[in-house]
């Protein structure tokens, strides 16, 4: 049996490998259990990934991923709008979310600045929210960026564009997990926490 016989399973590691997090042993173990599905099954999971690729997009307000023109949120009247929460990623709409104490909009960069890894202002977006800031009367911005280098970075790049605006920009502090010891708290986990302590 010659490699070209293993070809397509190589491919299918392949692609399951370029996912973040998955590595050669897991990609392997995703595709073998691919392989063992029923054909019935199989289809239904390429097509969900079709689906998905071509009828999610981006919102037009906020940049967060929905299938209609506008997402739930930016829809939603109950919600604050004079003040919008810029988080990095998608996911992290949800994790705010189910904390039920935020009620105010959102803006999804899709990244953080990241000149090591090839990314730029230009490359997330950072444009789309001070276009939208004027334009739709927002009073406050809270940045909830990672406590990361990059989201630091990114954090004070986009206040730097939104001072002159007049509007109030905020920070969301991080501090020390619950049941965590202070010894193994990194540097910009034990910064934001002395920035964001409070009184008690």
């Amino acid at each position: 049996m010659s490699k070209n016989d293993f070809l397509a399973l190589t491919q299918l590691e392949d692609s399951f490998a370029s996912l973040p997090g998955i590595g050669r042993k897991s990609a392997g173990r995703l595709a073998y259990h691919v392989l063992k599905m029923p054909d019935e099954k199989a289809e239904l999971f390429a097509k969900a990934i079709l689906e998905a690729k071509k009828n999610i997009h981006y919102c037009e307000k906020c940049c967060n991923f929905t299938d209609k023109k506008i997402c739930n949120i930016c829809e939603d009247k109950m919600r604050d709008v004079s003040t919008v929460c810029v988080v990095e990623d998608p996911r992290d709409v949800g994790a705010i979310e189910r904390t039920g104490e935020y009620s105010g909009k959102y803006h999804v960069l899709h990244g953080s600045i990241s000149p090591l890894n090839g990314v730029g202002p230009d490359d997330i977006h950072i444009k789309e929210l001070v276009t939208r800031v004027p334009k739709e009367n927002i009073k406050e911005v809270i940045i909830a960026t990672n406590p990361t280098v990059e989201g630091e970075a990114t954090a004070m790049y986009i206040s730097k564009l939104l001072k002159p605006l007049g509007i109030k920009i905020t920070r969301l502090a991080y501090g020390i997990p619950v049941g965590a010891s202070l010894e193994y708290a990194d540097e910009v986990t034990l910064s934001r926490a002395i920035q964001g302590r409070s009184e008690i």
